[in-house]
């Protein structure tokens, strides 16, 4: 199985980086700011995914549902969480495994690629500067660029608006529901990964084009369309 693209947009915490232990450590840091005991890093694992304002509120509660309340999230938790992240985004992120080796490949096939991420800019850039990724992607949209993030569609409508192409001929890879989601919706072709960060679900159960162990093996299975 292959398929043919003219760009390939990528998700970020939970597909190219395991930023899950800074996420943790930000996350429990604000807790003890509130007298709150921390979590365990797999319940934040499960509350990783649609933003800054639903992680801090599910933390907050201990509950994947608080992100479901129409409620804004305390400004006084979200100043602490992100004074917090600023100190410990990137300390311990990691590479997942073949994603190097995967963008190398896929540049080489002349493919445009994008980041499209929930999480801030003040976060998002920085990260790819000092993890060396920021040279992949002429586009990066961060969570609050747009009016509207994943699983709307809109971040990933607007990323093939300046490749100049149809998103009927893109392909998103994510890790997550909201990724699966917001590719539908756009109309994008859809990769997924099974060691991200999906709200405790599995991957598996979501109706993708294809679920790839990692990024190199997805490269593989890429091809560039002319127009």
């Amino acid at each position: 199985m292959s398929i043919d693209v003219r760009a390939v947009l990528f998700d970020l915490d939970g597909t190219l980086l395991d930023t899950l232990p800074d996420l943790h450590a930000a996350v429990c840091a604000m807790l003890a700011d509130f007298g709150r005991p921390a979590l365990a890093e797999d319940a934040v694992r499960r509350y990783v995914g649609r933003g800054v304002a639903n992680l801090v509120k599910r933390a907050l509660a201990d509950s994947l549902a608080a992100a479901d309340d129409d409620s804004p999230a305390p400004v006084d938790a979200l100043d602490s969480f992100r004074r917090h992240y600023a100190r410990e985004n990137g300390r311990r992120a990691q590479f997942f495994p073949g994603v190097r080796e995967g963008l190398e490949a896929i540049r080489a096939k002349g493919l445009p690629m994008a980041v499209i991420t929930n999480k801030p800019e003040v976060f998002t850039l920085p990260l790819l500067e000092m993890t060396r990724l920021a040279e992949f992607f002429p586009v990066v949209v961060s969570g609050d660029d747009l009016p509207r993030r994943k699983p709307d569609p809109m971040a990933l409508a607007w990323a093939c608006g300046r490749f100049g192409v149809s998103p009927a001929d893109a392909l998103f890879i994510g890790d997550s529901v909201n990724d699966f989601l917001a590719a539908r919706a756009a109309c994008c072709r859809v990769f997924l990964l099974p060691y991200g960060y999906n709200e405790g679900r599995d991957v598996r159960e979501l109706d993708c084009d294809a679920i790839v162990p990692d990024i190199a093996s997805a490269a593989r299975l890429i091809g560039r369309r002319t127009p």
